[in-house]
């Protein structure tokens, strides 16, 4: 093949009609990733995106909405365990996963519902 890929540009993930607030509240203000300007030719469809470094997510709007339960991002995490600790302060719910061998790994979804995953290979 005459071509490669480089790097994943972004993930898209959906969200119900007006939850643009709910997913600031919970990707910039929770998980710390900074909001950034949609386009202004994509801005009237709604949603967010946010980014951190290379990561780049976005929240589309989904009329009708269904979460991702099973499809997921998975973010490679340095401390994980200090991200862990950070999240049972905030009390947020997350589930460890020990079925990947040398992966320090866990799952959390997001206010809508979406399945997240974040991982350390150790």
């Amino acid at each position: 093949m005459e071509f490669r890929y480089e790097q994943l540009d972004h993930v898209q993930l959906a969200a119900p009609k007006g939850a643009e607030n709910q997913a600031r509240a919970f990707y910039q203000d929770l998980l710390g990733f900074m909001e950034v300007e949609k386009p202004e030719n994509l801005k009237q469809r709604g949603g967010v995106w946010f980014s951190d470094g290379n990561i780049c997510i976005h929240i589309g709007i989904e009329d009708p909405f269904q979460p991702a339960k099973k499809a997921h991002p998975a973010f490679q995490v340095k401390n994980i365990e200090a991200m862990k600790k950070y999240l049972q302060i905030k009390q947020v719910d997350f589930m460890d996963d020990k079925n990947l061998p040398g992966a320090n790994r866990f799952y959390l979804h997001d206010p809508f519902g979406n399945r997240l995953e974040f991982i350390e290979w150790i």
